[in-house]
Protein backbone atom coordinates (compact mmCIF):
# COMPACT_ATOMS: atom_id res chain seq x y z
CA UNK A 1 0.00 0.00 0.00
CA UNK A 2 1.19 2.99 -0.92
CA UNK A 3 1.25 6.32 1.35
CA UNK A 4 1.71 9.93 1.07
CA UNK A 5 5.23 10.59 2.31
CA UNK A 6 3.32 13.86 4.72
CA UNK A 7 0.99 11.29 6.23
CA UNK A 8 1.86 10.83 10.49
CA UNK A 9 3.51 7.14 9.77
CA UNK A 10 2.40 6.03 13.74
CA UNK A 11 0.36 2.88 13.49
CA UNK A 12 -3.10 3.89 15.57
CA UNK A 13 -2.83 2.19 18.62
CA UNK A 14 -6.40 -0.11 18.75
CA UNK A 15 -7.12 -2.13 21.41
CA UNK A 16 -6.30 -4.85 18.38
CA UNK A 17 -2.66 -3.87 17.93
CA UNK A 18 -1.90 -2.93 21.37
CA UNK A 19 -2.89 -6.55 22.43
CA UNK A 20 -0.20 -7.81 19.65
CA UNK A 21 2.13 -5.77 20.76
CA UNK A 22 1.85 -6.96 24.26
CA UNK A 23 2.42 -10.19 22.49
CA UNK A 24 5.89 -9.43 21.28
CA UNK A 25 7.35 -8.46 24.44
CA UNK A 26 8.85 -10.95 27.62
CA UNK A 27 5.39 -11.79 29.72
CA UNK A 28 5.14 -10.34 33.08
CA UNK A 29 6.87 -12.83 35.94
CA UNK A 30 4.31 -13.91 38.13
CA UNK A 31 5.54 -11.46 40.81
CA UNK A 32 4.82 -9.09 38.37
CA UNK A 33 1.28 -10.44 37.17
CA UNK A 34 0.67 -10.18 41.16
CA UNK A 35 1.94 -6.53 41.66
CA UNK A 36 -0.49 -5.50 38.29
CA UNK A 37 -3.62 -7.54 40.58
CA UNK A 38 -2.66 -5.46 43.54
CA UNK A 39 -1.65 -2.25 42.17
CA UNK A 40 -5.74 -2.27 39.94
CA UNK A 41 -7.22 -2.80 43.45
CA UNK A 42 -5.91 0.82 44.54
CA UNK A 43 -8.33 2.43 42.22
CA UNK A 44 -8.14 5.44 40.99
CA UNK A 45 -4.07 5.88 42.17
CA UNK A 46 -3.61 2.51 39.67
CA UNK A 47 -3.37 4.38 36.61
CA UNK A 48 0.36 5.65 37.95
CA UNK A 49 1.53 2.06 37.51
CA UNK A 50 3.59 2.31 34.05
CA UNK A 51 2.99 -0.72 31.32
CA UNK A 52 4.40 -3.61 31.21
CA UNK A 53 5.93 -3.25 28.19
CA UNK A 54 7.20 -0.02 29.36
CA UNK A 55 9.17 -1.88 32.20
CA UNK A 56 10.53 -4.48 29.23
CA UNK A 57 11.84 -1.41 27.71
CA UNK A 58 12.95 -0.13 31.33
CA UNK A 59 15.21 -3.44 32.22
CA UNK A 60 16.73 -3.70 27.97
CA UNK A 61 17.91 0.03 28.44
CA UNK A 62 19.66 -0.88 32.04
CA UNK A 63 21.18 -3.41 30.46
CA UNK A 64 22.40 -2.19 27.03
CA UNK A 65 24.16 0.69 29.39
CA UNK A 66 25.39 -1.41 31.24
CA UNK A 67 23.90 0.30 34.31
CA UNK A 68 25.54 0.31 38.33
CA UNK A 69 23.44 3.45 39.41
CA UNK A 70 20.00 4.12 38.80
CA UNK A 71 18.02 6.80 40.37
CA UNK A 72 14.65 6.83 40.22
CA UNK A 73 11.98 9.72 41.15
CA UNK A 74 8.66 8.04 41.98
CA UNK A 75 8.40 4.90 43.26
CA UNK A 76 4.43 4.36 43.53
CA UNK A 77 3.89 0.36 43.88
CA UNK A 78 7.73 -0.38 42.76
CA UNK A 79 6.69 -1.96 38.78
CA UNK A 80 8.83 0.44 37.40
CA UNK A 81 12.24 0.01 40.41
CA UNK A 82 11.62 -4.26 39.71
CA UNK A 83 12.03 -3.81 36.00
CA UNK A 84 14.98 -1.23 36.51
CA UNK A 85 16.57 -3.34 39.07
CA UNK A 86 16.63 -6.50 36.74
CA UNK A 87 18.43 -4.48 34.02
CA UNK A 88 21.07 -3.83 36.98
CA UNK A 89 25.01 -5.16 36.25
CA UNK A 90 25.69 -7.50 39.09
CA UNK A 91 26.68 -5.04 42.40
CA UNK A 92 24.45 -2.22 41.00
CA UNK A 93 21.98 -0.18 42.87
CA UNK A 94 18.73 1.84 42.29
CA UNK A 95 17.59 4.45 44.13
CA UNK A 96 14.12 5.37 44.35
CA UNK A 97 12.50 8.03 45.83
CA UNK A 98 8.90 8.86 47.00
CA UNK A 99 6.97 10.04 50.05
CA UNK A 100 4.01 7.38 50.22
CA UNK A 101 4.35 4.61 53.27
CA UNK A 102 1.75 2.96 51.79
CA UNK A 103 2.51 2.50 48.48
CA UNK A 104 6.14 1.72 48.91
CA UNK A 105 4.82 -1.28 51.69
CA UNK A 106 3.19 -2.73 48.50
CA UNK A 107 6.31 -2.34 46.79
CA UNK A 108 9.00 -3.37 49.40
CA UNK A 109 6.70 -6.87 49.43
CA UNK A 110 6.93 -7.84 45.31
CA UNK A 111 10.61 -6.52 45.48
CA UNK A 112 11.70 -8.87 48.08
CA UNK A 113 9.15 -11.81 46.39
CA UNK A 114 10.73 -10.52 42.88
CA UNK A 115 14.55 -10.81 44.40
CA UNK A 116 15.33 -7.81 43.59
CA UNK A 117 15.08 -6.11 47.13
CA UNK A 118 19.08 -6.34 48.35
CA UNK A 119 19.80 -3.77 44.64
CA UNK A 120 17.01 -1.18 45.98
CA UNK A 121 17.63 1.50 47.89
CA UNK A 122 14.27 3.31 48.84
CA UNK A 123 14.30 6.40 50.32
CA UNK A 124 11.65 8.34 52.13
CA UNK A 125 11.83 12.05 51.75
CA UNK A 126 11.18 14.89 49.67
CA UNK A 127 12.38 13.64 46.56
CA UNK A 128 14.45 17.22 45.96
CA UNK A 129 15.97 16.56 49.40
CA UNK A 130 16.95 13.74 48.73
CA UNK A 131 18.70 14.16 44.88
CA UNK A 132 20.57 17.33 46.53
CA UNK A 133 21.56 15.06 48.52
CA UNK A 134 23.58 12.82 46.39
CA UNK A 135 27.13 13.07 45.51
CA UNK A 136 27.62 15.79 42.74
CA UNK A 137 30.03 13.70 40.51
CA UNK A 138 28.81 12.33 36.91
CA UNK A 139 28.35 9.15 38.00
CA UNK A 140 24.70 7.94 37.20
CA UNK A 141 24.01 5.60 34.63
CA UNK A 142 20.58 5.75 34.06
CA UNK A 143 17.44 8.25 35.48
CA UNK A 144 13.88 7.86 35.45
CA UNK A 145 11.49 10.81 36.24
CA UNK A 146 7.99 9.45 37.03
CA UNK A 147 6.51 11.64 39.61
CA UNK A 148 5.07 14.89 40.69
CA UNK A 149 5.06 16.45 36.96
CA UNK A 150 5.58 20.26 38.46
CA UNK A 151 8.62 18.94 40.03
CA UNK A 152 10.43 17.35 36.33
CA UNK A 153 12.05 20.68 35.83
CA UNK A 154 13.74 21.00 39.12
CA UNK A 155 14.26 17.24 39.71
CA UNK A 156 15.79 17.28 36.18
CA UNK A 157 18.57 19.81 36.84
CA UNK A 158 19.36 18.52 39.85
CA UNK A 159 20.17 14.72 38.02
CA UNK A 160 21.53 16.44 34.71
CA UNK A 161 24.96 17.22 36.16
CA UNK A 162 25.17 14.00 38.53
CA UNK A 163 24.39 11.43 34.92
CA UNK A 164 27.87 10.45 33.43
CA UNK A 165 28.76 11.18 29.82
CA UNK A 166 26.80 8.74 27.82
CA UNK A 167 24.21 8.12 30.44
CA UNK A 168 20.46 8.28 30.17
CA UNK A 169 17.94 10.44 31.84
CA UNK A 170 13.99 9.27 30.91
CA UNK A 171 10.48 11.38 31.52
CA UNK A 172 7.59 9.71 31.87
CA UNK A 173 3.87 11.04 30.91
CA UNK A 174 5.48 13.58 29.08
CA UNK A 175 2.52 13.57 26.10
CA UNK A 176 0.23 13.82 29.31
CA UNK A 177 -2.92 12.45 27.38
CA UNK A 178 -2.29 14.77 24.77
CA UNK A 179 -2.41 17.92 26.80
CA UNK A 180 1.66 18.69 26.57
CA UNK A 181 0.99 19.51 22.54
CA UNK A 182 -1.67 22.01 23.34
CA UNK A 183 -0.83 25.47 23.48
CA UNK A 184 -3.61 26.26 25.89
CA UNK A 185 -2.44 23.75 28.40
CA UNK A 186 -3.16 24.07 32.14
CA UNK A 187 -1.77 22.52 35.70
CA UNK A 188 0.33 19.58 35.15
CA UNK A 189 -0.22 19.33 31.10
CA UNK A 190 1.41 22.88 31.02
CA UNK A 191 4.07 22.18 34.02
CA UNK A 192 5.05 18.92 31.11
CA UNK A 193 4.73 21.23 27.97
CA UNK A 194 7.28 24.01 29.56
CA UNK A 195 9.82 21.10 31.00
CA UNK A 196 9.72 19.01 27.50
CA UNK A 197 10.73 22.67 26.07
CA UNK A 198 13.60 22.49 29.11
CA UNK A 199 14.65 19.74 27.78
CA UNK A 200 14.79 20.65 23.87
CA UNK A 201 16.60 23.98 24.85
CA UNK A 202 19.47 22.09 27.09
CA UNK A 203 22.48 21.19 25.42
CA UNK A 204 23.88 19.07 28.00
CA UNK A 205 21.90 16.61 26.21
CA UNK A 206 20.43 14.94 23.15
CA UNK A 207 16.65 13.78 23.36
CA UNK A 208 13.78 12.07 21.48
CA UNK A 209 10.13 11.99 22.92
CA UNK A 210 8.98 8.41 21.85
CA UNK A 211 5.29 7.41 21.72
CA UNK A 212 5.30 5.23 24.33
CA UNK A 213 2.39 4.71 26.74
CA UNK A 214 1.87 8.28 27.79
CA UNK A 215 4.71 9.49 26.41
CA UNK A 216 8.30 9.03 27.26
CA UNK A 217 11.28 11.12 26.55
CA UNK A 218 14.77 9.41 26.09
CA UNK A 219 17.77 11.71 26.78
CA UNK A 220 21.54 11.02 26.33
CA UNK A 221 24.13 13.14 28.44
CA UNK A 222 26.60 14.79 26.03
Amino acid sequence: MSRNPDDVKTVPLTPEVYAYLLAQAEPPSPVQEQLITRTRALGGPAEMQIPHEQGVFLTLLAKLTGARRIVEVGTFTGYSTIALAEGLVPGGQVITCDISEEWTSIAQEAWKEAGVADRIDLRLAPALETLAALPPEPVIDLVFLDADKTGYRAYWDQLVPRVRPGGLLLADNVLYGGEAARADAEGNGLAIREFNAHVRADDRVESVLLPIADGLTLARKR
